[in-house]
């Protein structure tokens, strides 16, 4: 068995160094839950008026990201729009989907 002193050394050294930020705001948690939602994108859901995951039940996800685009005042990652339509799927009672699930049906409806 290899020597694994060095290597607990070297990861009780950073372990000392992570810091592991929480989320205080309930509606971030309570978004994060979703599959596919992390904190950066509850945040987004937020300023769109969702703050709980019953929000999101019977929504456009198009309408949502083109929304959050003109907020934004300019265009956000398409990806965005399929993590929107998993979030949706799953709130409208769907199985969890990974987002780039529907990265291919997005692709695949516009012919690419």
């Amino acid at each position: 068995m290899p020597d694994l002193s060095e290597f607990f050394k070297t990861a009780r050294a950073l372990a000392g160094r992570l810091t592991v930020t929480v989320p205080s705001d309930p509606r971030i948690v309570a978004l994060t839950a979703i599959p596919n939602v992390g904190p950066a994108v509850a945040r987004k859901l937020l300023r769109l008026g969702i703050a709980a995951p019953e929000d999101l039940r019977g929504q456009d996800p198009e309408k949502l990201f083109e929304r959050l685009c003109a907020l934004d005042g300019q265009r956000a990652d398409p990806c965005l729009l399929d993590t929107f339509a998993a979030a949706v799927d799953v709130a409208d009672g769907a199985p969890a989907r990974p987002w780039w699930h529907y990265s291919r049906e997005r692709k695949a409806a516009a012919g690419g």
